[in-house]
């Protein structure tokens, strides 16, 4: 139990973190919030945990393939946040980000890369 409560707190300490950086620096609060260090975490909390190498490796492919999508909701964030307040923006970026994610899962799938 104290290790899964160490867990959360480490995890949500690094969210925290990002935001207080954030708070003081735009630009070295976006340069941690754009390491992956949530992905990292992901991994060590997996190799800890002693699931299989296969399953580690998997888990850092796939987040390659899903973060591709995500990327154009940063760049429309901030344009729609200018006009239509900051909720309207950010539900917008998320139905883009879908939308981007779902389109890309379709062209993957061409390819052979299953991410549905």
């Amino acid at each position: 139990m104290l290790y899964l409560i160490m867990k959360y707190l480490l995890t949500a300490g690094m969210v925290i973190l990002i935001s207080e950086l954030a708070k003081r620096s735009d630009r070295l609060g976006a340069l941690v919030a754009s390491l992956p260090l949530v992905t990292l975490l992901t991994l060590i909390w997996l190799y800890v945990e002693g699931q299989p190498a296969q399953k580690i490796s998997n888990h850092a492919y796939y987040t390659f393939w899903y973060v591709i999508p995500t990327l154009p909701m940063f760049l429309l964030f901030p344009l729609l946040q200018a006009r239509l307040g900051f909720v309207l923006a950010l539900l917008a970026s998320v139905l883009l980000t879908l939308v981007c994610f779902l389109l890309f899962a379709l062209l993957l799938k061409r390819f052979g890369i299953l991410l549905l």
